[in-house]
């Protein structure tokens, strides 16, 4: 029982967090000394923002569906947009037809992202541009991003971006071509805000609505083997 509550307390009051966000930590840090020596009570307004930059960086454990060629949420967020399209160009898949699948982070969400599907990634592609606001359409070419092109361990091609949003400042991506990943792994995150957008391949439908709450490495998005018809509905 005492087990139990120690790991149930870690959690929530104190996670484990990204390698990338000790330095931010830090930084915030000391600002909060320097307000401190400026004047005391300014050091509340730092030591609000060390414990939000804290929590924005944690890294939880996930417990991923041992379900075979399912496809989970690579993002913690809201779905924000389904549309049929057609591939990204810059993976030479813009002749193909797809179900994109999109889901915006809020600043206040797990920002760590999960490979969506276990497989080898085939391209990786970096494109640099703007920082519009990550629930605009456009911004799926306009902005800043990382696209991934994978084939799954079925043989099933799929894609998924990190896009960078109105906040976020810098993408990072630990997955290179021709490394090999399983659902719920790992692989990169997003600092301060974004998107991700998933890509199905024709006649997978998505098993999830507009307005659900996404949880990476967790919520099943779409099963590959599936020929069941796209989820209806749009939550509120």
């Amino acid at each position: 029982m005492i087990k139990t509550f120690e790991i149930s307390w870690r959690r929530y009051v104190l996670p484990k967090i990204h390698s990338e966000g000790w330095k931010f930590v830090c930084a915030f840090a000391l600002i909060t000394v320097a307000l401190a020596l400026l004047w005391k009570p300014l050091s509340v307004v730092g030591i609000v923002l060390t414990v939000w930059c804290y929590f924005f960086f944690r890294d939880p454990e996930r417990v991923v569906p041992d379900i075979k060629d399912v496809v989970v949420s690579p993002a913690d967020g809201i779905v924000q947009m389904i549309a049929k399209v057609n591939g990204p160009e810059e993976l030479g898949l813009e002749k193909q037809k797809f179900t994109r699948v999109s889901v915006f982070m809020s600043v206040f969400n797990v920002h760590v992202n999960r490979a969506p599907a276990e497989g080898k990634i085939t391209k990786a592609v970096y494109v640099p541009g703007k920082f519009l606001n990550a629930t605009l359409d456009k911004a799926s070419k306009d902005n800043e991003r990382q696209l991934l092109g994978m084939k799954t361990k079925n043989g099933k091609e799929i894609a998924f971006v990190q896009i960078a949003g109105l906040v976020a400042r810098r993408i990072l991506c630990e997955a290179t071509e021709a490394q090999e990943y399983k659902a719920g792994e790992r692989f990169g995150l997003i600092r301060f805000g974004s998107r991700l957008d998933v890509y199905l391949p024709e006649g997978i439908e998505p098993q999830v609505c507009l307005g659900q709450t996404m949880v990476a490495g967790e919520t099943i998005l779409a099963n590959l083997e599936s020929t069941a018809p796209q989820v209806k509905g749009n939550l509120k």
